[in-house]
């Protein structure tokens, strides 16, 4: 699986094991990607502090769109950024962790850039602690190379790169 450009792993599937990922993965919509912590790759791509790295789709299309929103149902980097970004990303009883949770972030735009996926947050990003780096990185990268097949991915919150956010340089 290649890397990222930020160093993250590209995502893998589950581990097929009944009623875990499995069963998340094969719901529709664009994928987010969720941590399972601790989890030394048994669930996803083993990255950062011995944590899995797991696609999670949604049940519908993605998240409803509001009129005047940057977000439309046809973008799927969008409605999985915003999806991301959301409050109820992740489900119920899938004992995962969304790094995001605790930041105030909204997406604002996003393109693809030849084989790069350019996303632009805003908002306050807020960790939980040093792994939430490595964390919120794997998230929001695999989540827009999902959505857009890109080969890397260039994040920006507020005009700022994440890397230099997360102090990943």
């Amino acid at each position: 699986m290649p890397p990222s450009s930020t160093g993250t792993p590209a995502a893998s599937s589950g581990s097929g094991a009944p009623g875990t990922d499995e069963d998340l993965a094969t719901l529709t919509g664009p994928a987010i990607y969720l941590v399972a912590i601790d989890d030394g790759g048994r669930r996803g791509a083993r990255f950062g502090c011995n944590d899995s790295l797991v696609a999670v789709r949604s049940g519908a299309s993605g998240r409803q769109v509001s009129a005047g929103s940057a977000i439309t149902p046809q973008d799927p980097m969008a409605v999985a950024i915003a999806r991301l970004l959301g409050a109820d990303s992740v489900p119920a009883g899938s004992n995962l962790y969304n790094a995001l949770a605790a930041s105030g972030l909204t997406y604002v735009s996003g393109r693809l850039d030849g084989a790069t996926a350019v996303v632009d947050l805003r908002g306050e990003l807020r960790q939980g602690g040093v792994c939430d780096s490595p964390r919120i990185d794997a998230q929001l990268t695999q989540t827009a190379i999902a959505a857009t097949g890109a080969s890397r991915a260039d994040i920006r919150i507020n005009g700022r790169p994440l890397a230099e956010l997360l102090d990943l340089r």
